[in-house]
């Protein structure tokens, strides 16, 4: 029987968090002093509670709030986390468990474990917060908090800042932790990259294992099945970085398809383009992976056209990324590529720069190029104070409209979709109905999508391309045919 995965799960360092931890400092202490402002207090974080089912006693499956497990990297629910600013201090407060936690979930464990467990220079119980940082406190009046208080970009929504009995004793500080703590999972470190990379050799692993065994007749809810189980199987992934999309046929143009009203349930049918994105999460850092091909393991002429017009754009994008580039500019270069192959096969017409400026790609790829990725698929600080979300079609979907910088960790992921809720009012309009040859684009209705994605790390002077799946169609037809992957010599037909 054949080896069904070459990896290992790796030990995870507690340094990581140690070293996110002197990050913060750093970064903190720097801005407290640019501001001439005194450097002491404390950072102050509430970490994830646990989540019931509605009023059931079904408790759900936890997973730490972000930021918290990108500082502590705790799993257990229920904690506390302070670092003394001025000396460095980390300290953990530990829900104090009654004794018949150790009846049904098992031994409580002694704070020793928890200071050993995650590097802390000491833990104690929650309700010990005011009376230990009152203590750790070296000055009169209250002792301060740096608290979490922000909103997210992606979301909308606002972090939550801690609170706790007793609160009231100490100053807080609402408006400075947020955007430096945020800015500093921006870039990552060697130890953060490292399970990155697992989280992609893992989640790509399980989608050539996909592509391998994708029959017609198959339910698409198979699909996401069969990836959730060799991440989990052989990677330890227990949770995924977010809801998998299995789209195929006329699915695959519904971009966030796999929610709960559109559940993955359509029978694969013999003529049906795939569009599967999903990423497996390991120990809190995540991936996020596309790869979109025919259910049957052979692209037609149109499915072909449409898929070498996304990976050109692709390929195009990875080759041109470096430190200072636009990633507007890079949302633009992928638009641009699109539209000229689109062009090429005779489904649109006319001069590609007036296109641009009707802003027609954003009908074909109404999403933006790329997120920052890390503990979040979509990871914070895409628009820092300052940076203005741009407004035009398409361009106001970018999570991020910054300049790359070395360390990020960013998805490259183009489409080329056929909407018609975007379609129908460009093909009627003054403005864009030229650019069509509408017995063309009638072709696709029905057509569905193409999405690629993959994971890139911006290097010094460069990029490089976390995700390690088959792209070319030559390579994608013969890994469904049952060549081996990466591709022995030859396998493609080729010498």
């Amino acid at each position: 029987m054949a080896l069904l995965s070459s990896l290992t799960p790796p030990t995870v360092p507690v340094e990581l968090y140690v070293t996110n931890r002197e990050k913060l400092l750093s970064s903190l202490r720097h801005h407290l002093s640019q501001s001439s402002r005194p450097i002491h207090g404390f950072v102050f974080l509430q970490g994830g509670e646990e989540q019931n089912r509605y009023d059931t006693d079904h408790t759900e499956l936890f997973r730490q709030e972000s930021f918290f497990a990108y500082l502590f990297g705790v799993r257990e629910p229920g904690f506390y986390g302070a670092i003394d600013i001025a000396t460095g201090k980390s300290v953990l407060f530990a829900p104090r468990l009654p004794a018949e936690y150790a009846v049904w979930l098992g031994e409580i464990k002694p704070l020793s474990y928890f200071k050993e467990r995650y590097m802390v220079c000491s833990v104690y119980y929650t309700d010990e917060i005011t009376t230990v940082l009152h203590d750790e406190c070296q000055g009169s009046g209250k002792p301060l908090l740096f608290l979490l208080h922000g909103v997210n970009t992606d979301s909308d929504l606002f972090s939550k800042p801690a609170e706790f009995q007793g609160i009231d004793k100490f100053d807080t500080d609402l408006t400075t932790l947020h955007p430096v703590l945020t800015e500093c999972r921006v870039t990552k470190s060697d130890l953060e990259l490292s399970l990155i990379q697992f989280a992609n050799d893992i989640s790509s692993e399980a989608h050539v294992e996909v592509m391998r065994k994708v029959r017609v007749g198959m339910y698409e809810y198979q699909l996401e099945s069969m990836f959730l189980h060799h991440t989990y199987m052989y990677g330890g992934c227990r949770h995924c970085s977010y809801t998998c999309i299995c789209a195929t046929g006329e699915n695959s143009s519904v971009l966030h398809y796999g929610h709960a009203a559109a559940p993955n349930d359509k029978t694969l049918e013999d003529g049906d383009l795939a569009l599967l994105d999903m990423g497996a999460e390991y120990n809190f850092y995540g991936s996020d992976i596309t790869c979109s091909y025919p259910v049957n393991g052979k692209f037609s002429s149109d499915q072909a056209l449409i898929y070498n017009a996304v990976l050109e754009a692709h390929n195009a994008v990875i080759s041109t990324m470096k430190p200072g580039v636009s990633w507007v500019d890079m949302h633009k270069l992928a638009e641009k590529v699109i539209l000229e192959s689109l062009k090429r096969g005779s489904i649109l017409v006319g001069n590609v720069d007036d296109m641009m400026v009707e802003r027609l790609g954003a009908v074909f790829m109404p999403h933006g190029l790329g997120h920052l990725l890390g503990i979040d698929t979509h990871d914070p600080g895409g628009y820092p104070k300052g940076l203005e979300r741009p407004k035009e079609p398409g361009l106001r979907s970018l999570r991020t409209a910054r300049e790359l910088q070395e360390g990020m960790v960013i998805t490259v992921e183009p489409g080329c979709y056929f909407i018609d809720a975007l379609l129908v009012p460009a093909m009627g309009s003054s403005n864009t109905t030229k650019f069509f040859n509408h017995e063309a684009v009638s072709r696709f209705k029905g057509f569905g999508g193409v999405r690629i994605e993959s994971d890139v790390l911006v290097t010094d002077t460069g990029c490089k391309n976390m995700t390690k799946v088959p792209r070319e169609i030559l390579e994608i037809e013969a890994v469904m045919a049952g060549a081996p992957w990466p591709l022995d010599k030859g396998s493609t037909g080729k010498g």
